[in-house]
């Protein structure tokens, strides 16, 4: 992806451009990016991808483990990540960054105030963090457009098109587990609006029906685990979406 690159050249020509070209960005050296989309549109293994292709490694770090209801705590929990990954050649991934920002408009209380300064002071510490620091979340709309123009790049990750809902039914699926014939994964790609993290666990989950049973996996098996991920997700099992394989899973739950 375009974006991916761009962001992995900042990194790689920094030095260059801020340096020897003298250009200034108007605040610290770090490279800062948020990357917004559904679970599972991939945006931690295109976090993995800019650190493999950097050479570097990727930290991950759970946001919603540091957030604190105490105050300050949180910038102590943050400053002590920082400390520890400066000096460190690598990329910095900030998950569920949704549970330390959303829409920052009027302060109605403290703790939206306080809220405020965690954000303000998250984003202060990854412009001066000497690497690639990358926030990931699942609500873009709560991302105020303020605090998206600090940042240096933002990333949309959309759910799957049919394309490459196909290929990646095909590559979830792998080389290695045994396929039935009657495996149809243009219907899978066409009826099912999943994303890539969705149909992973469709296929880990149709895997283990088949490997019960000591056969390859069949299309009952896929369409049986779609019925158990539409489950998780809370969304209805309905005859237009599943077509001819409806009365597979009619009344399964």
């Amino acid at each position: 992806d375009q974006a991916l690159r761009e962001l992995a050249a900042r990194a790689r020509h920094r030095d260059l451009v801020l340096d020897e070209w003298g250009m200034r960005p108007g605040r610290g050296r770090g490279i800062t990016a948020l990357f917004s989309g559904d679970p599972g549109t991939g945006k931690t293994m295109s976090a993995e991808v800019v650190a493999g292709s950097l050479g570097v490694d990727l930290y991950t770090v759970n946001l919603a483990t540091v957030v604190d209801k105490y105050v300050g705590e949180t910038e102590k929990n943050l400053e002590r990540i920082f400390t520890e990954a400066d000096g460190v050649n690598a990329v910095l991934l900030f998950d569920e960054a949704d549970a330390i920002f959303g829409k920052r408009s009027e302060v109605r209380d403290a703790n939206d105030r306080y809220a405020n300064i965690e954000v303000a002071y998250l984003l202060q510490r990854m412009e001066t963090f000497d690497g690639v620091a990358i926030l990931a979340t699942n609500l873009s709309a709560n991302v105020d457009e303020a605090f998206a123009r600090r940042l240096d790049m933002v990333v949309n990750f959309p759910v799957p098109d049919v394309a490459l809902r196909r290929a990646l039914w095909d590559r979830c699926l792998g080389g290695r587990a045994p396929r039935a014939d009657d495996l149809d994964l243009d219907f899978c790609a066409e009826a099912f609006e999943l994303s890539g993290g969705n149909i992973r666990s469709i296929a880990v989950t149709a895997a283990y029906l088949a490997a019960d049973e000591g056969r390859a996996i069949t299309m009952v098996d896929l369409v049986r685990a779609v019925q158990r991920e539409y489950r998780k997700l809370g969304r209805l099992v309905v005859p237009g979406e599943f077509g001819p394989y409806y009365a597979v899973v009619a009344g399964d739950g």
